[in-house]
């Protein structure tokens, strides 16, 4: 049962081809490396040891002259989870809204808003924290990290497609997307008054990215398509018209017959009176007859 269950995931994961699984599968993986390092460091009194330095590596700071040695963070921050319940949630909302977003949009359109998402939180938190004076003095200390913009873009960009598409929750029963969207993005604008104004101002970056790209979306631009290979254009070669081919005249030898009504018109008429095509006919059954 435990191989099944394995095999099932691998599949899932590497196999299926669906980006969602494999989004959930990284995360997940950070989340674990993080955590179980930290079990060791707790277990042989090396805390900090290994864990600090790495999670330095991978979230995103606040403070640009840190974030310009580190410029990978932008890409990073956004599969790094610590908490449990930071996780569980980002990954259930994903997998719901996921879910439905990839039933009436592609692959690399998932991939594109998920990271996308993920980037423009990013910027939105790195511009905000340095220009707006009540967090610029915060910059110095505060760091980035959890999937919750991406997921947000995924949200709001399934919400933007669908809004009056529902889904059932618990406790409340039949909702629909635009409702379930506005309620993140009032929870979100609130939430920056709050203990961790940051993560609520990612989140908004990645919200309006979503929005943003669905509407250019429905305006017939797909912005997705930066992620697909330009085709090289076949290179045109100007080729000479050939000649037909013209197949030899088969010399054929005239049958007897032939030859015996022509043999009757000499008799009859003389040699003079054959035509030209009976005079070659007999010459040709002469040649025939020496070989």
């Amino acid at each position: 049962m435990k191989n099944s269950i394995i095999s099932d995931l691998k599949y899932k994961v590497f196999k299926s081809g669906n980006p969602l699984y494999l989004f959930i599968a990284i995360n997940i993986g950070v989340f674990l490396l993080l955590n179980f390092l930290l079990l060791f460091e707790f277990l042989f009194s090396y805390q900090g040891l290994i864990s600090g330095p790495l999670r330095e590596q991978l979230v995103m700071p606040a403070n640009p002259m840190l974030f310009i040695l580190k410029p990978w963070t932008l890409f990073t921050y956004m599969y790094t989870q610590q908490e449990f319940f930071h996780l569980l949630f980002n990954m259930l909302w994903l997998f719901w809204l996921g879910q439905i977003f990839l039933d009436f949009l592609n692959k690399r359109q998932f991939i594109f808003t998920y990271i996308c998402g993920g980037l423009a939180g990013g910027l939105v938190f790195l511009f905000l924290y340095n220009f707006i004076p009540v967090f610029s003095n915060q910059a110095q200390f505060t760091f980035l990290l959890g999937s919750s913009a991406s997921v947000s873009a995924i949200v709001v960009a399934t919400a933007t497609l669908l809004p009056d598409y529902a889904i059932r929750m618990l406790f409340f029963g039949n909702v629909k997307l635009k409702y379930l969207a506005l309620v993140f993005i009032v929870l979100d604008l609130i939430g920056i008054a709050g203990a961790n104004p940051g993560g609520s101002i990612s989140h908004l970056g990645g919200a309006l990215f979503g929005f943003l790209y669905i509407r250019s979306l429905q305006n017939g631009k797909d912005w997705s398509r930066v992620f697909t290979k330009r085709r090289k254009k076949p290179v045109m070669r100007v080729v000479p018209k050939e000649e037909p081919r013209r197949s030899k005249p088969v010399n054929r030898v005239p049958d007897q017959e032939y030859i015996d009504t022509i043999l009757d018109k000499i008799s009859q008429h003389g040699y003079d009176k054959l035509t030209k095509e009976e005079k070659e006919a007999l010459f040709k059954a002469s040649k025939q007859g020496q070989n």
